[in-house]
């Protein structure tokens, strides 16, 4: 998509603003771009409000209009910058994993607050294990706010596991990693399993937009139920009597999920509705006697 305004050292940050958005960008994603673009990614978008009338160097601005570019062409912010906060922890990002949704924040509070159910102190320590990990984003984040637990994560993807234990390093958390198809192969009890397993339907249209993320990681059978499916059924075998399992889900998947749960035998079958209202996460308990 050309853009038709001429690279010139005149130019300023918010022209270059301005320029984003008749390409169709939201201006947050715009601002965000111009900062990776300007080298200031920490800088924030207040620093941007406060620099509007600076002029933007010829080399910056070719940078930016490549990065809109592709932007506007349907690649992840993330991508694009290499990073994502998450639950106050930055992310090292790349197309390996998905990009992490503000929604999933939702399954994180959710499981917090079950942690803090169970009496404490506890021996042993709680264990939490996060299915299908990408990036670590769930895994670390629960790691991060509550180092006292001890959290494992797996994922069936050999780059997403590289992705997610090299933000483990840098961030300094402690989540054991494996390499794994959902509970197949894994051994242990633990208190909590949470999951953002992939729960888009195979035809759904909706998949073109995300063309640039990981199929394997969105897609699950014909009414995106599939791997919810399995980890419903394989969970009961790896949770301590009294554990929970949490899942995400699609905004009109909750009724689908309370009831593959309640068939299978799960208790206090509830769901959690994410900032906008929508039901995005269900989950059970399993009962301390069956």
């Amino acid at each position: 998509m050309p853009v038709s305004a001429p690279i010139s050292l005149s130019l300023t940050l918010q022209d270059a603003l301005a320029q984003a958005q008749a390409l169709g960008l939201e201006r947050i994603d715009a601002q965000l771009l111009l900062l990776h673009a300007l080298g200031r990614a920490d800088a924030g978008r207040a620093w941007l409000l406060a620099h509007n009338s600076d002029p933007l160097p010829t080399d910056v601005h070719a940078r930016f209009v490549a990065l809109c570019q592709r932007r506007a062409e349907g690649e992840p912010v993330a991508y694009l910058r290499g990073c994502k906060e998450f639950y106050g922890l930055t992310l090292h990002i790349d197309a390996r994993v998905l990009d992490p949704r503000p929604d999933t924040e939702t399954l994180v509070d959710w499981a917090l607050e079950v942690l803090d159910g169970f009496d404490m102190p506890k021996a042993p320590a709680l264990q939490v294990l996060d299915l299908g990990t990408g990036s670590g984003a769930i895994a670390l984040a629960l790691q991060h706010q509550r180092p006292q637990a001890q959290v494992s994560a797996i994922d069936a993807s050999a780059d997403a596991l590289a992705v997610a234990q090299a933000n483990a390093t840098r961030l300094g958390l402690a989540v054991q990693f494996a390499l794994g198809n959902w509970l197949h192969g894994v051994v242990g009890q633990f208190d909590v399993i949470v999951s953002n397993p992939p729960y888009i339907a195979g035809a759904d249209p909706h998949l073109a937009a995300l063309r640039y993320e990981p199929l394997q990681a969105l897609a699950s059978g014909a009414d995106g139920l599939d791997d919810i499916r399995a980890i419903v059924a394989q969970a009961p075998a790896r949770l301590r009597p009294g554990g929970w399992l949490l899942l995400e889900h699609g905004w009109d998947q909750a009724k689908a999920v309370q009831a593959l749960l309640r068939a299978a035998g799960w208790t206090q079958v509830q769901s959690r509705k994410d900032l906008g209202g929508i039901a995005r996460c269900s989950g059970g308990q399993w009962p301390t006697m069956k």
